[in-house]
């Protein structure tokens, strides 16, 4: 399966932009009652906003041009409340929303980020971390910005927009209709550019995450930059990673400015409409008629012009923010919409051999390469040392991944005890298999918590206890090599130790799980002649019923095997002795 992000987003089948947000607002699904109280808080303002023109309309008409001024003042009165009542409700919605804007960021951080644990290994080897980084961080904010402090004032000012409109049919059709009209110019032009905008900013959020790529690159390897003196071959990449990311910045940009200027024109275009038209009616009007249009109706009129395109106006910058959400989902419901293609079977029939573990038929490829094994057949059974060896790129490693399951094979099967590899629980299987790999991975902490990661059996136990079990497994001598022995600090980096002793506490962190298999993939590659002897006894040492699996160039590390298995060219070929391993390796022959 191929997961490659870019691809998958050039071959993502268009949808709806409906059809995004529902998906999305299934994301607060359960923020429903806190959606409501905001939206009624919204409804509640924009009322006030809308009743207030006709009672100043009514006040002009009947009270300041008469001259009764209590009228004036009951109204302003009146007014004054009003307005306190749209304040209050315009707080609490932007209170609501906040909250409802964060708890969605924090949910939506989580199923991404849940959904990358369940990924395989093939997923992360075929995207930059980077990234991925981007996608967690900075797209998800910009969906928070849009719910938090765009949504609601969207809902508003469709709402006082509708109410504004509505009063402007109903006051004088005619002129409402007139006034109304330069709506429909900005209606057509949004739903032309709408598609070109989101695509915009869609590159500029690719190109954010392309920046944080070369930035997290640059800075895992900076030990190798400064080796070779190659600080001007990162400044150089990060400088076109930046122009790229300055030059979307500025084509989204452009376009998330495109629709205010516009909508201000049309604005303009219907205040001359409602100004010379009001006027026209105002000159014709014959009073104390059911069809005069006084000054007041005019000035009412004006209000709710602007009401109705004030809003326009504030929309076309919530519309960019809205496009800018959509394109930043767009990116994260590419990850979420994948699954893992390392699933669990549901057979478990248990077929009688007397191997531990069997390729039948096996072939492999990465996503989008060429096969690199080709019907591989073997068996090893318990208790016995195996050894892969071969040149460079040959495949071990690939062999040694496909016996832990970091990847599944194209075609055939591979047997754990007799059952399908597949039908093993993550957990269960992982208990049955130790892997050591070439370049230990350890986490920020101390060795103690590296040592019993993913650990359940010694996970309570004290610093005693565990020594005591380390003895037990004949790891003592390896975890004196640490100053402060258990407490020793560890750095994800890896800067607090060297990589020689990286390798060995992954080692003890994989002997005391006591799997059924144990692979060792070059474990012995940094550590120095003594200390290999050290873990060469220890593997001696370990349960009769152990299998282990030994990927070595050090052909003394290799020397007491109980088979020789020769890789290379897409073939794993038993070697009839070490002599025979050692000529194979030398002239590099493949044998049918």
């Amino acid at each position: 399966m191929n997961y490659d992000l870019n691809k998958f987003s050039e071959q993502q089948e268009k949808t709806s932009t409906l059809g995004a947000l529902k998906r999305l607002l299934a994301l607060i699904a359960h923020e429903k009652k806190n959606l409501w109280l905001a939206l009624i808080a919204i409804l509640i303002n924009a009322g006030v906003n809308l009743m207030g023109p006709l009672l100043i309309g009514r006040a002009i008409d009947k009270y300041v041009i008469p001259g009764n001024y209590h009228g004036v003042l009951v109204i302003s009165g009146i007014l004054l409340a009003m307005y306190l009542c749209g304040l209050i409700a315009s707080y609490l919605q932007t209170k609501m929303m906040g909250g409802v804007g964060q708890r969605m960021l924090y949910t939506l951080r989580n199923a991404i980020f849940n959904k990358l644990q369940q990924l395989p290994v093939a997923f992360f080897n075929q995207n930059k971390a980077g990234d991925l980084i981007s996608r967690v961080n900075n797209d998800t904010d910009k969906i928070n910005t849009f719910f938090s402090q765009s949504l609601m004032q969207f809902v508003g000012n469709l709402s006082i927009m509708t109410g504004a409109g509505i009063f402007l049919l109903c006051i004088n059709f005619k002129l409402g209709a007139a006034t109304i009209a330069p709506a429909a110019f900005a209606l057509i032009f949004t739903k032309i550019l709408s598609p070109w905008v989101k695509r915009k900013n869609a590159v500029n959020l690719k190109s954010v995450g392309g920046m944080s790529a070369e930035i997290q690159e640059s800075l895992n390897n900076f030990k190798v930059i400064i080796a070779f003196n190659r600080r001007d071959y990162f400044r150089k990449r990060f400088d076109e990673a930046n122009k790229d990311n300055y030059t979307t910045s500025i084509k989204a940009g452009i376009a998330n400015n495109i629709f205010l200027p516009v909508y201000t024109l049309l604005a303009g275009a219907a205040q001359l409409i409602v100004l010379a038209y009001g006027i026209y009616l105002v000159s014709i009007s014959i009073p104390n008629t059911s069809d005069s249009f006084t000054i007041g109706s005019l000035i009412v009129y004006f209000s709710y012009a602007n009401s109705f395109y004030n809003p326009l106006r504030q929309l076309a910058t919530l519309w960019t923010s809205f496009q800018t959400a959509m394109a930043g989902w767009d990116r994260i419901s590419q990850i979420l919409s994948l699954d893992t293609n390392l699933v669990t079977v549901k057979e478990k029939v248990v077929t009688l051999s007397d191997s531990l573990l069997e390729f039948n038929n096996v072939h492999f490829a990465y996503p989008g390469g060429n096969e690199i094994l080709h019907n591989i057949n073997f068996k090893m059974e318990r208790g016995k040392t195996y050894a892969l060896v071969g040149p460079t790129g040959g495949g071990k490693t690939t062999t040694a991944s496909l016996i832990a399951r970091l990847y599944d094979p194209t075609e055939g099967t591979i047997f754990l005890g007799g059952r399908d590899i597949r039908s093993y629980e993550p957990e269960e299987r992982t208990q049955k298999i130790g892997f050591i790999l070439q370049e230990p991975f350890l986490f920020t902490g101390t060795v103690k918590e590296n040592i019993l990661y993913s650990n359940e059996i010694y996970k309570d136990y004290s610093n005693e206890e565990l020594e005591k079990a380390l003895k037990e497994s004949n790891l003592e001598s390896l975890l004196a090599i640490f100053e402060n022995g258990l407490e020793t600090k560890v750095l994800s980096s890896g800067d607090s130790i060297s990589l020689g002793q990286k390798q060995l506490i992954a080692f003890m962190r994989a002997v005391l799980r006591n799997p059924e298999i144990l692979i060792l993939d070059e474990a012995t590659a940094n550590i120095d002649t003594i200390t290999e002897q050290l873990l060469s006894d220890i593997l001696k040492k370990l349960p009769e019923t152990t299998t282990r699996v030994i990927i070595a160039h050090r052909l003394n590390t290799i020397e007491n095997a109980d088979e020789i298995y020769f890789v290379n060219s897409g073939e794993v070929i038993r070697a009839g002795s070490l002599d025979d391993a050692i000529d194979r390796l030398l002239s590099g022959k493949r044998v049918s």
